[in-house]
């Protein structure tokens, strides 16, 4: 997988984590979980596949969004260390 696409997405889904987890406006934080969902539907499919691990809402879901992007970043950050 291209390192760029790799960096790309590490840059926009952490800056997206550390406001969300800062934020304590809902309205901001809906709409970073919008981006994220554009984001996912033109992200490169092997790397959401990857940093998915299968699970078919992942990124998607405002239950789980949290603990989602701080593992997408996670992963991305251990896939650029590599």
């Amino acid at each position: 997988m291209d390192k760029n696409t790799i960096d790309i997405a590490y840059c926009f889904l952490h800056q997206k984590l550390q406001v969300y987890v800062h934020s304590r406006m809902d309205w901001q934080r809906d709409d970073i979980e919008m981006a994220i969902a554009g984001y996912v539907q033109q992200m490169d499919s092997e790397l959401y596949t990857k940093l998915s691990g299968g699970i078919p809402d992942f990124l998607l879901t405002h239950s789980h969004f949290e603990s989602d992007l701080s593992l997408a970043v996670r992963q991305l950050e251990q896939m650029l260390q590599e």
